[in-house]
């Protein structure tokens, strides 16, 4: 097989397509979050990520990136579990970028249980809290900022149409969002703000290193796609730059798979 392409950071070159706009991505420090910030400051926007103190090292390289590119970057640290500071994240976001207007509800959480009697109730409720609670606080707060054209981006998964054995409490969570999506799209449609999906096969993230996948499975990751690899984080940047953009304004309700060629919507 041909060598995996250079899918780096600095592969997305923007064109100006978001310029100022206002944008807050949760999990933004690393992986597809991470993606998705630099692309859209590399489009024009001014970014605010979300992060867990523990990720602080990351998130200032990725604040760092977006700054480069002469746009306005806020860091908010915090844990989205809790509904007060899902709360505190969006003022905060709002007040130091001026406005918002993309919101990216990006930060998952994902552990391989062989058996769901592997599986605590405290294990399960931080899978739920992080991947479905969060993006309802999250939404709730940050509706009453978003203007018409504003764009809301969910992230399901292959999980959700072809769950895994061992990601029981996780492809639930991926379900419902690609739910929540269609179903925001519809009652948002009538106010002019888009909601969509990105569906991602398996990528390289921090998520799959740790906890996400076994070591057995980490060894031939991706193999099983047409493409015969995983992907990268980078090469989904131009999704949610899709999504967020103007241009795509009749796409709402839809969920973009990006897979390898295999599990899509």
């Amino acid at each position: 097989m041909d060598p995996v392409p250079d899918h780096g950071e600095e592969s997305y070159i923007g064109s100006g397509r978001l310029n100022g706009r206002k944008a807050l991505v949760t999990g933004g420090d690393s992986g597809i979050g991470r993606a998705a910030a630099i692309a859209f400051a590399r489009e024009g926007a001014d970014v605010a990520i979300n992060y867990l103190p523990d990720e602080e090292s990351d998130a200032i390289e990725v604040i760092e990136l977006i700054k480069k590119e002469g746009r306005n970057a806020i860091a908010i640290p915090g844990d989205i579990r809790d509904e007060a500071f899902c709360q505190k994240l969006v003022s905060e976001a709002v007040n130091q970028l001026g406005g918002l207007d993309i919101l990216v509800n990006n930060a998952g959480h994902q552990k391989t249980n062989e058996s769901i009697l592997d599986i605590t109730t405290e294990d399960f409720d931080r899978t739920m809290k992080t991947n479905i609670y969060a993006p309802f606080w999250i939404t709730k707060a940050a509706l009453p900022h978003l203007k018409p054209g504003s764009s809301i981006i969910g992230l399901s998964s292959v999980q959700a149409y072809d769950p895994s054995a061992d990601l029981y409490d996780y492809a639930q969570t991926k379900a419902a969002t690609t739910s929540y999506v269609k179903s925001l799209a519809k009652q948002l449609g009538p106010k002019g703000i888009r909601v969509n999906g990105v569906a991602p096969g398996p990528v390289w993230t921090a998520l799959e290193v740790s906890g996400g996948q076994t070591q057995e499975n980490l060894v031939k990751f991706g193999e099983d796609t047409p493409l015969g690899r995983p992907g990268q984080p980078a090469e989904l940047a131009s999704i949610f730059v899709q999504f967020a953009d103007n241009d795509g304004s009749f796409a709402t309700g839809q969920i973009y798979g990006s897979a390898g060629g295999s599990g899509q919507p």
